[in-house]
């Protein structure tokens, strides 16, 4: 992903062509697929605008800055994988403990005595859960949940880490030989 500008948020993603009208699939990066028409102008990687209207459920079509929409199959497949975004700015506050990941991204992470981790420098989210990555001394990756991140606070730009207890296993725990476990 390559955001355009500064805290660019993406908001959606191109996917295969639908039909031969050069409607396209797309991808809502957001909870309500709504949000996206709403916006008005997105912008793709090389800060083109564009702009959506959904045809269906997860079918949309799209118009480049000229208010021109995507004349036909061909084009739209040109398309394919486009990321669109928005400035974070022009985007609701989340509610509560939600945050978008732009926001976390730089935070100092201490731990709850105070001691210095590192930066969140990548928020990872492969479905199954987020997770913070934290460039320092120790390069760790925690899971973002209440027990390893109990406390966020953006205004002063730190988040607390209580990293996970680590195991360590020495030997091959399939074979014959002797297994050694540290926690």
């Amino acid at each position: 992903m390559t955001a355009p500008f500064p805290n660019a948020i993406l908001v959606a993603t191109v996917g295969r062509p639908h039909g031969v009208h050069g409607l396209v699939r797309l991808h809502a990066a957001t909870e309500d697929p709504a949000t996206i028409e709403a916006l008005g102008d997105v912008r793709d990687a090389q800060g083109r605008a564009w702009r959506v209207e959904w045809r269906g459920a997860g079918i949309a079509a799209l118009f480049d800055a000229d208010g021109r929409e995507i004349a036909d199959r061909d084009a739209a497949a040109r398309l394919t994988n486009l990321e669109l975004f928005v400035a974070r700015e022009r985007l609701p506050d989340p509610d509560g403990d939600e945050f978008y990941h732009v926001d976390l991204i730089g935070l100092a992470a201490v731990t709850p005595e105070g001691e210095a981790l590192g930066v969140v420098n990548i928020v990872h989210d492969y479905g199954a859960g987020v997770s913070l990555e934290i460039a320092g001394a120790r390069g760790l990756i925690v899971p973002f949940t209440k027990r390893c991140v109990p406390e966020i606070d953006l205004s002063s730009k730190r988040l607390v880490v209580v990293p996970p207890v680590e195991i360590e296993v020495e030997g091959d725990p399939s074979g014959p030989g002797d297994v050694a476990v540290r926690a």
